[in-house]
């Protein structure tokens, strides 16, 4: 399979990667190495939280989104990475149980002014679950190498 490049986005494409299911051990193990806050580590703590029962931490979905869109796409790309993320919404609790896919969906598209070898990708990240609802969503550019680096913008 080709790599993809800058050319192979446009405004309004969507793809949808996944699924990736979830357990409660690996919500517990990834909360008490990197968010060992109470909601994320315990039933009991948190159905008494506003999650309302045990929930993994937002780092860990967002953790779960880079490695869907990562197998999903971006490795066999010419990604040069990203400058940033906008923005991240954890809109509802990561469950144990539950099997996640993530709608990638190009917002916009441009060649970079200071790089003409390389294009920014502007894209919006929706992770789903088995309901069809929103977990998380991400905001991001990725900078994609472009197939014909000379040609006009």
């Amino acid at each position: 399979m080709a790599k993809l490049h800058f050319e192979d986005f446009t405004a309004g494409d969507v793809a949808i990667y996944g699924p990736r299911h979830v357990t409660r051990e690996e919500i517990i193990a990834f909360a008490a190495e990197f968010d060992p806050q109470p909601m994320h580590l315990d039933e009991a703590a948190g159905a008494a939280s506003l999650l309302g029962g045990l929930g993994g931490s937002g780092w860990h979905a967002c953790s779960l989104l880079m490695r869907m869109i990562a197998d999903g796409f971006i490795l066999n790309s010419t990604s040069m990475g990203s400058p940033g993320v906008e923005e991240v919404r954890w809109l509802k609790p990561l469950r144990p149980g539950v099997n996640l896919r993530v709608r990638a969906t190009v917002m916009e598209t441009r060649v970079s002014k200071s790089r003409p070898d390389m294009g920014i990708v502007r894209m919006t990240f929706e992770m789903i679950d088995d309901a069809d609802a929103v977990v998380t969503t991400m905001i991001s550019s990725l900078m994609m190498g472009r197939r014909n680096a000379g040609a006009a913008a």
